[in-house]
């Protein structure tokens, strides 16, 4: 039973009859948890996944709280978890009409250093799991995608411009922006899009992890609009991508950023 409290209100989109994977839930303040509450105010139905056994009892509650049957482990670092997920989904709903990637990692070390003194080891770790990682989900989406669908996943503007302290996050999200153009044109003729969003900061936990966060909060202030972006603005552009609204969007980058994309 979803407890109607914690959908936020339904938006214009809607999703009836689709089934979409939600990658990247940490707890309920994350993006990915965001999205997962406006798919599902939208009228989806998911499945979503959880990083490693200390991760579920902070997942959990949420994917409980939206009707989710499906909550599968996945660390795309182990092999065979990723198919596994598919490979589950594939048995219990044999189709899928989106996916959202909302996963993004590199070692303290690297991501608190200069983008120049990152370790080889670092690097690559940093760009399999934030980058190569959704291009091995749409290889694996495709299948079940036989009718068309919607693939996702979350950039930030450091992709394109520095941001203080963003550091070896730049490089691999830049990676990850020319991987969904890529990926557009390569699944296009299947009817398969794939777009990225990308939001102003927002307080998470994988936020959190960047050094002198709050100061990239703070610029986040100066944009045009006055409000902050919240996980429920992400929420809603993500609805609106994987919906049939949004049936001729592919290969884009959309800032939800208040406008920030605008400044400096």
């Amino acid at each position: 039973m979803i407890e109607p409290d914690v959908l936020p209100p339904a938006p214009v989109t809607h999703l009836r009859g689709k089934r979409g994977l939600v990658v990247g839930i940490a707890n309920d303040a994350s993006i990915a948890a965001g999205c997962a509450r406006a798919f599902v105010a939208s009228g989806a139905t998911i499945a979503c996944t959880y990083a490693h056994e200390k991760a579920l009892p902070h997942v959990q509650p949420v994917t409980k709280a939206l009707g989710c049957d499906i909550l599968i482990p996945l660390d795309v670092t182990v092999p065979g978890e990723l198919e596994a997920v598919f490979d589950r989904i594939r048995a219990e709903w044999g189709e899928l009409d989106f996916l959202l990637h909302s996963i993004a990692f590199a070692p303290a070390a690297d991501l608190h250093g200069r983008v120049v003194d990152s370790t080889a080891a670092g690097f690559a770790m940093a760009m399999d799991i934030s980058c190569h990682s959704f291009l091995r989900m749409a290889c694996l989406a495709e299948p079940l995608m036989a009718q068309g669908g919607s693939l996702l996943t979350v950039t930030f503007i450091g992709s394109e411009r520095v941001v203080p302290h963003y550091s070896i996050m730049g490089p691999v999200k830049a990676a990850l922006e020319s991987a969904v153009r890529y990926a557009a044109a390569e699944l296009g003729p299947g009817r398969i899009r794939v777009n990225a969003i990308s939001p102003g900061p927002i307080k998470t936990r994988a936020g959190g992890g960047i050094a002198h966060f709050d100061e990239m909060l703070a610029h986040a202030a100066e944009a045009p609009e006055p409000d902050p972006v919240n996980t429920d603005d992400v929420g809603a552009l993500a609805a609106f991508l994987v919906s049939d609204s949004a049936r001729n969007i592919t290969g884009a980058i959309i800032p939800v950023d208040a406008g920030q994309h605008l400044g400096g």
